[in-house]
Parts: C-alpha cells; sequence; structure tokens
C-alpha cells in the first residue's frame, strides 16, 4: 500500500512543499526511503540527489527571477558545493555503511536540536 501511485505522489508532494520552504524535505525523503521502503542506503541516496536536483533547481530560478538571489554570493557557493560534494561522495565509499547512517542520524539529531533550541537574536 505505501508503495502505490497515489501514496507515492502524495508523499512526493509533501516533501516538495517541505523542500520549498526549506524545512528538510530531502532529509525526510532520505528516512521514507529507507526507513518505511526499506530502500538500501546507495539507492535511497541517488533518488534523494535527483529529486534535490530538480526541487533546488525549482527553487533557484524562482529566485533568481524574483531578483532575490545575488549571484557573487551564489556561484562561488555552488563551486565550493560540487567540490565538497564529489570529494566527499568518494570518501564515503570507503566508509562502513552502518557509520554513515549513524553519522546521517546524529546529523539530523544536531539540527532538530538546534531548531528547537534556536532564538532570533533580533527580537531579544
Amino acid at each position: 500500500m505505501l508503495e502505490s501511485l497515489p501514496v507515492t505522489l502524495a508523499v512526493g508532494v509533501a516533501l516538495g512543499f517541505l523542500s520549498g520552504i526549506g524545512a528538510g524535505g530531502g532529509s525526510m525523503l532520505l528516512l521514507w526511503l529507507t526507513l518505511v521502503l526499506g530502500v538500501e542506503n546507495a539507492s535511497a541516496q541517488v533518488v534523494n540527489l535527483l529529486f534535490f536536483l530538480f526541487a533546488g533547481g525549482s527553487a533557484v530560478l524562482t529566485r533568481l527571477l524574483r531578483r532575490e538571489a545575488n549571484l557573487r554570493l551564489v556561484l562561488p557557493a555552488i563551486a565550493a558545493g560540487c567540490a565538497a560534494a564529489g570529494v566527499f561522495s568518494f570518501a564515503g565509499r570507503m566508509l562502513p555503511e552502518s557509520w554513515l547512517q549513524r553519522g546521517f542520524g546524529l546529523l539530523l539529531l544536531a539540527i532538530g536540536l538546534k531548531e528547537l533550541l534556536y532564538r532570533d537574536r533580533k527580537r531579544r
């Protein structure tokens, strides 16, 4: 049932919405694929990258069309992100999958705690 087309579409729409507002749709997609559907980590990462390519691309295009992005700031960040992704993708293949799973879980936990404990400095 969870693999049916209506459920898949509903999850895709919900995760696309979360990605669009910057709330971690890609992280949730990895959790959905691995924990709920039982997809292997390597396959889930490929699906997540393809998802992010389109979700991120549409968000960037929207921001550029609204003139909300400064290309002088964005382009170096894109270059650095691509370089780091390549290096750590290669390095990640050398680590045991259980280490990567635990590391990802700890990262999600840290991000969740930061979001729960964050206070806007402007409102103080």
